[in-house]
């Protein structure tokens, strides 16, 4: 074999050796939902949960906007994971922690809700009420929230400063531990039948986002949080936990770079739509998208749009 013959192979060889030990790039946090795709895994159903993948980026395809999904079926064991890592401002969804922590300290002291705690959590769940918010805030404290994230096992959810809850960052992921605490069979929390029963009260024009497309047969129980801010643009996410007589799921969808409120909104019912046909097949939906009139385009409240000292920068909610 000629040098120059052997010079160009080894040349080759050695391409493709450094090609493939290169590191992977990360996908960057601006990049198109549809560059990424969802990973859906089920040992009970490999082909369902090969079908929700497909369903769930179809879904995706078409919208704009930065969106993570996490969805969990405890009958066929599956799970599905769409940038679940991602951190986003919470917005009201915040809310949702805020009462877990609340009936789990009442557990803890043994005790039902008082008077005080009832007449806050509830219009804080059920109508979204930022005041009652407020209050069982500072009566928890930073430190004690701390340590209930920490007992749920949530990974990547850091608490808002101050008093700007609705900017605490989460993450898809953690919501969802967070819905197990109420649903999970070793749940530690003894008064979550009252918390799942608030979060099935919540008034009808806050029930848009996960519910859309859901099957006779079931209740839901959800939380919403809907923020624009001068960064990102609309904040607009969806959590919650489906119940029926034969089987238990959740569905969470978390989104920013919205540019309104009803454009957040459809893309989630839209992921919603495909995650219950999945589930429910041959059952008819009781719930469509929701109309177009129906939706506001007034924020939740829950932080204020422009920038918070010592917490705000360019990149501040955007992928780490």
């Amino acid at each position: 074999m000629g040098t120059s013959m052997l010079n160009r192979r080894t040349a080759m060889a050695t391409a493709v050796v450094s090609a493939l030990l290169a590191p992977v790039p990360a996908v960057a946090a601006s990049a198109s939902t549809a560059q990424v795709p969802a990973a859906c895994r089920s040992t009970r159903n490999p082909e369902l949960a090969a079908r929700m993948s497909r369903d769930i980026g179809a879904a995706l395809s078409s919208r704009q906007g930065t969106v993570a999904v996490a969805v969990r079926d405890d009958n066929s064991d599956l799970t599905c994971s769409f940038a679940s890592e991602r951190q986003y401002d919470s917005a009201s969804v915040v809310k949702l922690t805020i009462m877990e922590a609340t009936l789990r300290r009442a557990d803890m002291l043994r005790r039902t809700l008082t008077n005080w705690e009832r007449a806050n959590v509830r219009p804080m769940i059920t109508i979204s009420d930022n005041t009652a918010t407020q209050h069982l805030w500072n009566d928890l404290g930073r430190t004690y929230l701390g340590r209930f994230l920490d007992r749920v096992g949530t990974r990547r959810t850091e608490l808002g400063p101050a008093g700007y809850w609705g900017l605490t960052r989460t993450t898809a992921d953690d919501q969802m531990r967070l819905l197990g605490v109420l649903t999970g069979a070793r749940s530690f929390l003894k008064n979550r039948a009252y918390g799942l029963k608030l979060l099935s009260q919540v008034r009808d024009d806050q029930r848009w986002g996960v519910p859309a497309g859901m099957p006779r047969g079931l209740q839901a129980h959800i939380k919403n949080g809907w923020l624009p801010r001068s960064t990102h643009g609309w904040r607009v996410h969806s959590v919650g936990v489906f119940t029926g007589s034969h089987r238990t799921y959740r569905i969470v969808v978390l989104s920013h770079d919205n540019p309104t409120m009803g454009y957040g909104v459809r893309t989630i019912e839209r992921i919603a739509q495909a995650v219950h046909r999945g589930l429910s097949r041959r059952r008819g939906a009781v719930q469509g998208l929701t109309p177009e009139n129906r939706i506001s385009e007034v924020s939740d409240g829950s932080a204020p749009r422009g920038p918070v000292r010592g917490w705000d920068g360019p990149e501040r909610g955007a992928t780490p």
